[in-house]
């Protein structure tokens, strides 16, 4: 929804100079609740609990600004990430700036990479484009693999539609789907494990000294700077650590499988 651009004053039939701050973005309770998507009676709760500054009052009617609408997207998104209000109250009270500037960073670092967006299929559809009558054990093997995410009905989103081609491509070359869909969730189970462990390094040697340090305001272009480069530097290091993984797998398996023929050959000659 777009803000009103009428200042308090102007609403009332009172002179903008009602209105000392010349303000052009004053929402009053009602279009707040519209602009975040809260009803005002949970508006109302996070004043009362002292979440959220209470607004400028002109002739009766409280007037809400910019920073009102960013404090209340700053609670919903602490709360997506599991926080509760008396955790957030907390927060905000003892770290203020920083809680904003971590969360507004959290939304960087999670935007995925290229421009590839989920898709949504039915059941039947998926099954229909791997040539599947009966695809229920299939079905909840990919959705336990996390390739397919139950959205409702029988319809799921395909968070990578990628995965699809590959599977289509694999299955091509003689691969099940079904033995391709436990492959994918090793895949992402030891993903799991050396994101993790990239995390937890930028955590321990760039995060908690800045922590301890108090936020210092001059660091936080620097820091936030460190760990925006977190992933796109693991993504680096591991392309070519998993290629060199992948040859030496490769030459060890297919090596013993040639080996075996090779004495198969011998014992019957």
């Amino acid at each position: 929804m777009a803000r009103s651009k009428t200042s308090p004053g102007a609403r009332n039939g009172s002179s903008a100079a009602a209105d000392p701050g010349g303000r052009e973005d004053w929402l009053t309770i009602d279009e707040l609740g519209r602009e975040t998507s809260m009803t005002v009676r949970t508006i109302r709760s996070h004043q009362a609990r002292g979440l959220l500054p209470p607004p400028d009052v002109r002739e009766r009617v409280g007037y809400y600004g910019p920073e009102h609408v960013a404090r209340l997207k700053l609670i919903q998104e602490l709360q997506a990430e599991g926080f509760n209000l008396r955790g957030i109250k907390r927060l905000l009270d003892e770290t203020g700036s920083p809680a904003q500037k971590l969360i507004g960073f959290g939304e960087r670092v999670r935007a995925p990479f290229a421009a590839e967006e989920p898709q949504i299929f039915s059941a039947q559809e998926l099954l229909d484009r791997f040539g599947i009558d009966d695809g229920e054990q299939l079905l909840a093997q990919a959705r336990k693999s996390g390739a397919l995410v139950p959205v409702g009905g029988d319809r799921y989103e395909v968070p990578v539609p990628s995965l699809l081609d590959v599977a289509e491509e694999v299955m091509s070359n003689g691969v099940s789907l079904g033995a391709a869909l436990t492959a994918i969730a090793k895949v992402r189970e030891h993903s799991e494990s050396i994101a993790r462990a990239f995390v937890q390094l930028y955590l321990e040697e760039v995060w908690k000294p800045f922590a301890n340090a108090g936020y210092p305001e001059e660091r936080w272009p620097e820091v936030m700077q460190s760990i925006e480069t977190l992933r796109p530097v693991a993504s680096r290091a591991m392309q070519p650590i998993f290629e060199l993984a992948m040859t030496r797998e490769a030459d060890a398996a297919f090596g013993k499988e040639l080996s075996r023929l090779t004495k198969g050959k011998g014992k019957g000659s």
